[in-house]
């Protein structure tokens, strides 16, 4: 590898309470096998033991370590730990069917996008971090939060930023003009082949990979709330910032700085070629780089608008069913077991995104890739976890390659952003 520096409800309620009841529950023992010989001199415990199964649903990168954990807490807590280990991609809507009748997880690895419309079907139950949440990243705890409420326990955070091939383009761009112009001068000098790439599908564009630029012109989704989180009642995308942005779309598409028809096998392979000095994409992206023999950064993206250019971020974490006939030893496996520095060190091990935890991050940092992701996530926004963003994606990504194409883009920013909050009201 061949890398360089730089970089609800009541039923929730009592569940908390239990919990809080079963942590003090398991701090009254004055032995080693759980007994309180002070109320009971014969040595034999008043409470019955632990019993039962709990079982977790995880993809196939984190089965093998959760299954592991799952074995210490059976010894420790006498409770069985079923790890099923499902397809990522289909896990939300397998629980989102199973999970009411009784047939779903006690726990569910899960992106926190995924909130949201889990808690709005009531499919899962708040998790109390307490003094734990300032254990992790503050955008990772703000991640998984919603009405106030926290519902998982992080472990992974990804995100997007500025990847550079620095035998092209040695040093970091001063501005975003600078990276434009560089890249430029490497395409007329026949030693690139694009300026940068930013990834586009030629009909639904990517406004995933295009929002650190539009926020960088001060442009929002959605407000957000005195809570916290976003506000689906306030949607902001069309304001004025928004069709700056816009503006700013089209013109940087007739300069050839983004081509409509450079998907992600095109920008991801032109990189490993070395022939392209910059790219924006994640972590994701790097085997291809890496297998390319590439020298490349991780760093900041560049603002074309002024403001701060930063990505969306996206966090995993363990969620606790609302189903769950065994939602305390849940509740202490996820933050007892799987909250601790070892459990998320070896999560962060095996699943190549930097650590939600700060204690792990800051242990990563010796390795200049994670570094970079993880200082440009930890300056991100999380992705809208509201069901309210549903709406959003289809449209927005039409709409910027429409304004790619050579759209008029104030006025198809305002159709967007019409269209847009019709489907919200609608729904």
């Amino acid at each position: 590898m061949r890398r360089t520096s730089v970089k609800a409800t009541t039923k929730a309620a009592a569940l908390l309470a239990a919990v809080g009841m079963f942590a003090a529950g398991c701090g009254s023992s004055s032995d080693g096998n759980g007994s309180d010989s002070a109320s009971n001199p014969g040595g034999e415990s008043s409470a019955p033991a632990a019993t039962g199964t709990i079982t977790v649903w995880a993809d196939e990168t984190r089965t093998p370590i959760i299954s592991e954990i799952g074995k210490t807490f059976t010894d420790e807590k006498g409770v069985t730990v079923k790890v099923v280990q499902k397809d990522f991609g289909t896990l939300k809507d397998e629980f989102t069917t199973q999970a009411p009748s009784g047939k779903g997880p006690d726990i569910l690895i899960g992106a926190h996008d995924w909130i949201g419309a889990l808690v709005e079907s009531g499919g899962i139950a708040p998790v109390e971090l307490g003094d734990k949440a300032a254990e992790f990243q503050d955008v990772a705890v703000e991640a998984f939060t919603y009405d106030g409420q926290t519902y998982g326990l992080p472990y992974a955070v990804e995100n997007i930023a500025l990847i550079r091939n620095t035998d092209l383009a040695p040093e970091a761009p001063a501005s975003w003009d600078d990276m434009v112009a560089t890249g430029k001068q490497l395409v007329a000098d026949k030693k690139a082949k694009l300026p940068i790439a930013i990834q586009q599908d030629p009909t639904n564009g990517d406004p995933y990979h295009l929002f650190p630029l539009q926020q960088s012109f001060g442009s929002s989704i959605f407000a957000t709330s005195p809570e916290g989180g976003y506000d689906a009642s306030q949607l902001t995308i069309g304001d004025q910032n928004g069709i700056e942005f816009a503006q700013w779309l089209s013109d940087a598409a007739k300069n050839g700085v983004i081509n409509p028809n450079v998907s992600y096998d095109i920008a991801t392979g032109e990189f490993a070629k070395g022939r392209v000095p910059y790219i924006i994409t994640g972590p994701w992206a790097l085997a291809a780089f890496d297998e390319g023999g590439i020298n490349y950064s991780v760093e900041e993206i560049p603002s074309p608008g002024g403001e701060p250019a930063v990505p969306f971020v996206g966090v995993q974490g363990l969620m606790v069913s609302a189903h769950s006939e065994n939602a305390v030893a849940a509740n202490d496996f996820v933050l007892n077991y799987l909250g601790t520095e070892e459990a998320q060190q070896k999560l962060f091990e095996v699943g190549g995104r930097p650590s939600a935890m700060t204690s792990v991050f800051e242990q990563s940092k010796d390795d200049p890739i994670y570094e970079g992701f993880g200082t440009v996530g930890a300056n991100g926004v999380p992705q809208p976890n509201i069901p309210a963003m549903d709406a959003v994606w289809a449209e927005w990504g039409k709409t910027e390659m429409a304004i790619i194409k050579g759209g008029d883009p104030a006025k198809l920013w305002k159709n967007m952003t019409a269209k847009i909050q019709k489907t919200i009201d609608g729904s």
